[in-house]
């Protein structure tokens, strides 16, 4: 649902959206925040995980690993800000960013690249991100540096990034049908965990 390289559109499209697509900068619609909890008046850290997304750390690790006297350092990420994680993985080969839908302001490390978007749906360049389409930008204009589990690219170039974008009404449309459809893909494999589980324990109470 977004264009390849090259491409003008998409190859699969919405019926009546027939318009090119146009390609700009992040930063023409994001603005990097440098705000720090510089007060230590928020006191909820957040991580970004490839895997689950912006999480808090009480739940991905237990408990914080930030000590509480020391994010007053840390960036302030409110509701809907993005984050990009330079840490790779498998699922995220040049560092995952995802959005802040917990519905709540934290901080996170410095480590960490935060932004602001304006301009854009904010469901559909959330779903960009998790494409692969951006990873060729990164790959020419960045590394893993010294150190072979974090991607490095200079701040500067990472708002170069380009993000290919159809009208507000095909951004909108586009963002609605995937989130409908990944809700509904959570929903399915809840529904097969719960399917799993009767089957164990049929397994275990009916044979003698």
């Amino acid at each position: 649902m977004f264009p390849k390289d090259g491409a003008a559109v998409p190859e699969i499209r919405f019926k009546g959206f027939d318009e090119k697509w146009s390609t700009i900068e992040l930063a023409q619609i994001a603005d990097k925040v440098n705000e720090k909890n510089v007060q230590n008046y928020i006191t909820e850290t957040f991580t970004n995980s490839a895997e689950h997304g912006i999480i808090s750390q009480r739940d991905f690790f237990d408990h914080d690993i930030a000590k509480a006297e020391k994010i007053n350092g840390y960036y302030i990420v409110e509701d809907n800000d993005f984050v990009y994680n330079p840490r790779v993985s498998v699922t995220a080969p040049c560092g995952p960013i995802n959005c802040n839908r917990l519905g709540r302001t934290g901080v996170m490390s410095p480590l960490y690249t935060v932004f602001r978007t304006h301009d854009i749906d904010t469901l559909f360049l959330e779903w960009y991100f998790k494409s692969s389409h951006w990873y060729a930008y990164m790959r020419f204009n960045g590394d893993s540096g010294a150190r072979s589990d974090r991607f490095s690219i200079k701040s500067d170039l990472f708002f170069k990034m380009p993000i290919p974008i159809p009208s507000m009404e095909e951004q909108h449309k586009i963002g609605q049908a995937l989130q409908t459809l990944n809700e509904n893909i959570n929903l399915n494999l809840q529904e097969l965990g719960k399917l799993q589980s009767i089957k164990k324990a049929l397994l275990e109470k009916m044979f003698v």
